[in-house]
Parts: structure tokens; sequence; C-alpha cells
């Protein structure tokens, strides 16, 4: 069994929160079941539920004031070899989460060993002398629980979710495997093929996933997350035993790692597991700090290509380099965030009633921005163009969108609306507990503290319209785009029947900028064919299957791309 890689590519505050949620409250007599006071859980739910209803009740009003706490609850302490540990109480269910967040991720890789960090990911299941090759993935499954692993450029992170009862047990087997993990060759090579074959499948198999690839590439040219986290594949066929062991000594160590456990626990009850497996676990290592290489200023356009004949319909992708939560100056990433919402989320967002309802150029369009990274993120537009249009009609029609929030501003009502949907997402999160987890790992491995979580509602709050402009025109300049076109074999992005002035206009544009890099299909065909993730967003993994209890499961894929 492997870890299986999603990635929580777009803001920790958005729509990942809402399909993450379950808002499934217990009655009292399933309470007496779960030997739970009916006290304690009314307390419970409703510490959950204000939040909820005050959010709700924002959402039918014009203001936003008097904001519901987000977090109010956490609480986190540190073991004495540097584990942070963060406790999210929620005694609806006897249940917890139980994460254990490693910061390091692909962008901490060295020159030449890219896709380390995720193979590491997979020998992690290899075993220790005490839980030998598969017996951890055994036991969950064993418990009814459910297990899965995730690399991304920032962070790795293992995680189970099981009745409270066997915390402990999941902080023991997770522990040995921080101190004692045990690869030899025979466990490392067949395991290297199994992430080569990953690649071909979700990404050398898959146009757009090339595009995708090539697009961070292009946008990051200094910094490493311009590769991917998967890796690239020459380096990942030179990857071996020793790089792994080098990669676990350095960075798997407690004073690098973060312990996040949700559920039905308290902190005492935490504080006591974790000091008793964890607590004997040995620094073995002293991680430097993430300084990572930056961007130079990019003071010109650049686009790219890819035709490929397995590419059915034509669409583009332009990105933009923006602050991270981490890396922006005060509400600038606030600010972002509002900004790709008004401008491409949702069916009622600027470009999807302009491009789609409106002037009908598009079947699809919208943005997002990417707020969650160590280092400076992006804010991504597409467009897929309507029969007879083409991808210069799209894009001319995302630039006009763009200046006319430069020009004009936004809508006070467009503002209203954006925040009290994010709003209201960032609160409906508090009502799953696996959530809360992935929220706060996520973002304490990405350089934010519990302190940013709580006060990112308040600052969301306070962005004003003139805010707004002022990132779109800081960030959002066409000499700092770079430009994705996916195209089929044959097919000029700028010729159509329809949309003439949009397509000259883009041609125009594009003369402006260094000519497209023509891109090809790989030389081999692909050894299998998979549904991939979103074209929109770095690849995104499934959850993995549970394992039959009685024979070790297959290989699964598991990246984060």
């Amino acid at each position: 069994m492997r870890g299986q890689g999603f990635s929580l590519n777009r803001s920790i505050h958005r729509s990942l929160m809402v399909m993450l949620m379950t808002g499934c409250l217990l009655g009292s007599g399933a309470l007496a079941l779960a030997g739970q006071s009916a006290d304690t859980a009314a307390r419970d739910i409703a510490l959950a539920s204000q939040p909820l209803a005050a959010a709700l009740g924002q959402a039918m009003g014009t203001g936003l004031a008097e904001l519901p706490q987000f977090g109010a609850n956490f609480s986190t302490f540190q073991l004495e070899n540097g584990m942070q540990v963060v406790v999210i109480p929620d005694h609806r269910a006897p249940v917890v989460t139980h994460m254990v967040w490693y910061k390091a991720g692909a962008a901490d890789e060295k020159p030449g060993t890219s896709g380390i960090a995720h193979f590491l990911e997979h020998l992690m299941f290899k075993g220790t002398k005490a839980h030998p090759d598969g017996e951890f993935s055994k036991i969950v499954a064993s418990l009814g629980g459910e297990e899965n692993a995730f690399t991304t450029q920032d962070y790795t992170a293992y995680y189970q979710r099981v009745a409270k009862q066997h915390l402990g047990l999941m902080m023991e087997l997770e522990a040995d495997r921080m101190a004692n993990l045990q690869l030899t060759d025979e466990q490392v090579k067949p395991e290297l093929k199994v992430i080569l074959e990953e690649r071909a499948m979700r990404i050398d198999s898959n146009p757009s996933a090339l595009l995708s690839e090539s697009l961070d590439a292009a946008l990051y040219r200094n910094h490493p997350y311009g590769i991917p986290v998967i890796g690239w594949e020459h380096e990942m066929e030179q990857l071996d035993r020793q790089d792994a062991i080098d990669w676990y000594n350095e960075f798997y160590t407690p004073n690098n790692a973060i312990l996040v456990v949700a559920g039905d626990i308290t902190e005492e009850e935490v504080r006591t597991l974790a000091q008793e497996h964890y607590g004997k676990v040995e620094r073995r290592a002293e991680p430097k700090a993430r300084i990572r290489p930056h961007e130079p200023p990019q003071r010109t356009a650049r686009s790219l290509t890819f035709s490929d004949e397995r590419v059915n319909q034509a669409s583009v992708r332009q990105a933009y380099m923006t602050p991270s939560d981490h890396t922006a100056q005060n509400g600038e990433a606030e600010a972002l965030e509002l900004l790709g919402y008004i401008l491409g989320s949702g069916t009622n967002s600027r470009l999807y009633q302009s491009l789609v309802v409106g002037q009908k150029i598009a079947i699809s369009a919208g943005a997002y921005y990417q707020g969650t990274g160590l280092d400076d993120t992006s804010m991504t537009f597409y467009g897929t163009p309507a029969p007879d249009y083409n991808v210069g009609d799209v894009l001319a029609e995302i630039r006009s969108q763009i200046d006319k929030i430069i020009k004009d501003g936004v809508s006070d009502e467009e503002i209203a609306r954006a925040k009290r949907s994010l709003l209201a997402q960032t609160f409906y999160a508090q009502d799953n507990q696996a959530a809360l987890a992935r929220i706060v790992g996520t973002a304490l491995s990405s350089g934010m503290s519990l302190d940013d979580l709580r006060k990112w509602p308040e600052h969301l709050a306070a962005v004003t319209s003139d805010q707004i402009v002022a990132v779109a025109k800081k960030y959002l300049q066409e000499n700092s785009s770079v430009t994705g076109y996916l195209l089929p074999p044959g097919v000029n992005a700028f010729a159509s029947a329809k949309g003439t002035e949009g397509a000259k206009e883009c041609s125009n544009m594009d003369q402006q900028i260094p000519k497209a890099r023509e891109m090809s299909y790989p030389k081999d065909p692909p050894r299998v064919s998979q549904k991939v993730p979103n074209p929109q967003s770095r690849p995104q993994g499934k959850p993995k299957p549970k394992p039959d209890a009685n024979k070790q499961a297959a290989p699964s894929s598991a990246s984060e791309e």
C-alpha cells in the first residue's frame, strides 16, 4: 500500500473545506451508546453550531460585524524533543483523526534528486523491525480505520482516522516508523518502478497534466516550485536506497514534525499519549531554515503551446505569480483571495457571466488564487472556447475583465457577497474534524501559525475595494503573465470564424511576447491510461482503497503535483 497524494492547491479557506464537511450530529440515543454524556455532547454541538448559524445569518444580511470565532478551542504545546502538538477537541462522536506532518516537501530537495520526498512517502510503508512491511496498513484496516499519506511542495503528511480508543496505537505505530524505518534494495527497487509508472499514468499520458507541469516550470524558472512534486523522470530513475535514507535522516525527526489530533479527546489525554510514544523519539538532525531561491522580476510575458493528437478541445490558462498567505504583506493575501473569487469563482463570477452567459465566447471560464505556500504562489485564469471561437477570444476577454477591475474597481455588493461566501465556508469547516486537522497542518507546515488562522476571518472582513484594485494592478500585469495553450494538432490559437476582433487583439498581444515554445507528446506511447485530476490545478490524487486485512494491497499511485 502506498500513500495517495492530494493537494490543497487553492487557499485553505476555500471550497475544499465545504467538500470535506459532513455535518452529521448525534442524537441522545447514539450518544449513550457511544459512552458520551448528553451534556458534554450538547455543549460541543452548540460550540460547533454557533459559528455556522452566525455565518448563515451574515449571509442573509449585509453586515460582517461580530464575526464568530474560528479555532477558539484549538490548543498547542511542544514536547521536549521539539515536536509540536496541536489538539482540536470535537466530542460529537468517539472518533479521532491523527496526523503527522513533516516540514519537508519537494521544494526542499537537493538539485538532481527530484521526486525523493514523494518516493520516501511510498517507502515509509515498508515497515520497521517491530512492524514489518505492510503490517501498519493491515492493523489500521483491521480496526476499521482509514489511512493515507500525501506529499506537496512544502510538506509530507501521514494520517489515520480511527475510533478514539485506538489513538495510542496509532501514535505507537507512527512513532515507530519515525525512528526505526528499515529499507532494503529488495524493497526500494520495485517501489521505484511504481513511482515511475505513476508518473507515466498521471502525467505523461495526459496532455493537460503535461501542460500544467510545463506552465509551472515556465512560471518558476529559479524557484523549486517549478519542479514537479513527483519529479522529472530522468532524475527519478537515478534515485536509490541511500537517497531515501539520507532524506529520512535529515527531515524525519521529531523537531521537524507537527502532530495534529482532532476528535473526541482532550489536551490532557493527547499530552499523556504523545509524551509516552513520541516523547521517547530522539532528535536525529537539526534541519536548516527553509530558505529557497527567489524568482527575479519577470519583465516579459511568456507563453508556451502544447499541440497533441490526444487533445480534442482547445483551452487556455494564464498564470501570474503572487505572494502566498505566508509571504504577502498585510492584507494582500486576503485581497487576492477576494479578487480571485469575484473574477472567477462559480457561475456568478465576472468571467463566467461575461464569457459563458453574456457573450457566449466560452463554455467554461474561471480563476483561482493559490494562497497556501511557504513561498510565493500564483493566481491562474482558464477558459475553453465555445464553438466558432478560439482561445484568443477567451484570453482577450479575460484580460478585459482584469482591466475593468483595475480601472473601475469592484462594487460593494460584490465584495460583501464574496466575503459572506468565503467566511461561511471557513466556519462550516469547523463541522468536520478531518477538515480542521488538514487545514491546521497545512497552515503550520507552510509558515503560518494558529493565530494567523484564528485572525483570518477578521482580516478578510476588513479588506476594502481599494486593496482589491491595488493587488490586481500590482500582480496582474500582462508582462508578468505565463500563458499556456492546449490545442489539437493543426489548430491555430487565434483563427476562428467568429470573434475576429478579439482574436486580432490577442494576436497583437501575442506578437509582443516571445514566440510560443512548441511541445510534443512523449516519444513512447503511454504505458497505461488513468483518469487525471482537475486540469486547472496541479494534479490531485484520490483516496486509496482500503487494504485487505488478509493480504498486502497492490501499489497505488501517490503524488501531489
